[in-house]
């Protein structure tokens, strides 16, 4: 199977996170992006090939594991890297160059019908794409490839192409592109073509899955622009990701028999509510007002929600407050753990608002709680549910050298509908949090929920992706429209349509899928884990 993800504007560091998760995976990936302001060093660059100090450029510079020289990335160009597996034929790895380098003339060539690119095409001992080869060559993609075994002996490839559509050429100016000082580069724009950046990226995509032995499935997110409308600005957004947001359940009326919860305020849940006024905690279970709130707190479970109850992000499905948020609280670490010795509990669930406005992302906070819970309760199993920290990697790996038992990241909903639903967020971001937790051997763990707009296979394209990069546990329920201005219920989902996906999950290679109508990210929390590692659990560093 191979599968298609074109997933907007990314970090070439995320990506390059994301297809080394993609290597250990049983489908092929092509994955079809483009990258902010970026400088790259191919295995044979040349430091001279630097024209200015790398310091002084607007842009990131990174060291790539990929063939070649240096060379730029940046807005208007269209990368496309193929995960896939390779013979081991003598061969076989420049064989998947030129099907690469195929697709890209096909790709130019069909946005040319007038042929103001002239000859387009491969010239003799340079890589990459090149126009106008009957008079001054002029290159207008790039190519870097290599080619490596993952742990199941198969020969993957990784690292792509890259297409200049509109791309700032000024930026190659800083470089000698390639390696190449006397041949320039160009781009499709720059030699007289006026296609469009969406549409070169969709044809370059289709076209590699013909050229990569598709065709496969595709997932988008939606790159659509704003629009002038006067309409709420979530409201365009799920327009322009294909969702009629009059067209669902009314706020109003009745909900189905299997998503009304009858009241349960015993000795358990009001000893719980107790607790946490007397120890000034909050929980998700009521910021978010989640409809497990009874079951849990009568069986004595609870999510804390660290880092305040105030959150930087204003997701369209989301209760949480959107205030500014407060100062940090230093004592709340002590409190929490205090909470998880009184409850006796043998497994906390610690979430968090995602607060944008710290360096950290308020990940120190989180690795302070499960230090702080470990040295009180070293039995309890600790589950982080964390935000993407903006996809810093030194503020996860705060959380990562804690070693958490699981650590939970939700994707919340499919590629397409990412945009509309969770606009500060992203679909290939989620997975790479995920992807660097699960190569530190941690267990994983990710929550969607479905009513929002996604189809079936939607959804099984997610799941999909998610065992593709480690997951061992997913959670699917069913969301519930908080407020009028919050995201409109699509419609209902059947208590049989949730067990279907849990058994699409657990086809795909999840461990363990817990999916129904009142399934919360962390519902049934610790005997998920239990299910999905049955072996013992691995030594805490």
């Amino acid at each position: 199977m191979l599968r298609r993800r074109h997933v907007g504007r990314v970090t070439f560091r995320e990506a390059n996170d994301l297809q080394r998760a993609l290597m250990e995976a049983p489908d092929d990936y092509v994955l079809v992006m483009e990258h902010p302001p970026t400088y790259t060093l191919g295995i044979r660059a040349v430091p001279e090939h630097f024209l200015v100090p790398p310091s002084s450029l607007d842009a990131d510079v990174v060291e790539a594991d990929r063939g070649g020289d240096v060379t730029y990335h940046g807005p208007g160009q269209v990368v496309a890297w193929a995960i896939v597996t390779v013979d081991d034929a003598p061969g076989a790895g420049r064989e998947h160059v030129g099907r690469l380098e195929d697709a890209v003339i096909a790709t130019v060539v069909h946005f040319d019908p007038e042929g103001k690119l002239g000859r387009v095409g491969r010239l003799e001992g340079y890589p990459g794409v090149w126009a106008r080869l009957d008079e001054r060559p002029i290159k207008i993609a790039a190519v870097g490839v290599r080619t490596e075994r993952n742990r199941t002996g198969h020969r993957r490839t990784l690292h792509g192409v890259a297409l200049n559509v509109d791309v700032d050429l000024k930026a190659f100016d800083a470089i000698v592109p390639c390696g190449i000082p006397d041949k320039p580069v160009g781009s499709m724009r720059s030699l007289g073509l006026d296609a469009s950046f969406a549409d070169v990226e969709e044809f370059l995509g289709a076209t590699l899955d013909s050229a990569l032995g598709g065709p496969g499935s595709v997932a988008a997110v939606d790159r659509s622009g704003a629009t002038s409308t006067s309409e709420r600005p979530l409201l365009r957004r799920l327009r322009k990701a294909g969702v009629d947001p009059d067209a669902g359940v009314e706020l109003r009326s009745r909900k189905p028999s299997w998503l009304r919860i009858e009241a349960h305020m015993g000795t358990e849940y009001q000893s719980l509510r107790k607790l946490t006024d007397d120890l000034r905690l909050v929980t998700v279970c009521e910021e978010a007002g989640c409809p497990n709130i009874y079951e849990c707190w009568a069986s004595g479970t609870a999510t804390f929600m660290v880092n305040g109850e105030r959150c930087t992000r204003a997701c369209g499905f989301c209760l949480i407050d959107t205030r500014k948020p407060l100062p940090l609280d230093p004592t709340e670490p002590d409190r929490v753990a205090e909470a998880v010795v009184r409850l006796g509990l043998h497994h906390a669930v610690i979430t968090c608002v995602a607060r944008d406005d710290l360096a950290d992302g308020g990940a120190g906070a989180i690795a302070a709680t499960v230090t702080a819970i470990r040295e009180r309760s070293p039995e309890t199993a600790v589950e982080v549910l964390i935000s993407d920290l903006k996809g810093d990697i030194a503020s996860l790996e705060l959380i990562l050298d804690v070693r958490p038992d699981v650590v939970n990241h939700n994707i919340e909903t499919v590629a397409r509908l990412q945009r509309a639903v969770r606009p500060s967020a992203g679909y290939l971001r989620s997975l790479t949090v995920l992807a660097r937790a699960g190569a530190q051997g941690l267990t994983t763990k990710s929550g969607m929920m479905v009513g929002l707009g996604e189809t079936v296979d939607e959804v099984e394209e997610t799941l999909a992706d998610l065992a593709a990069v480690g997951v061992s546990i997913a959670t699917i329920g069913q969301y519930v429209r908080p407020t009028a201005d919050h995201v409109p219920v699509a419609r209902w989902w059947e208590p049989a349509e949730f067990d279907d996906l849990a058994q699409r999950g657990r086809r795909l290679g999840l461990n363990h899928v817990q999916s129904s109508p009142l399934t919360r990210s962390s519902y049934h929390a610790g005997e998920a884990l239990r299910e999905a590692t049955p072996l013992p659990l691995p030594a805490r560093r």
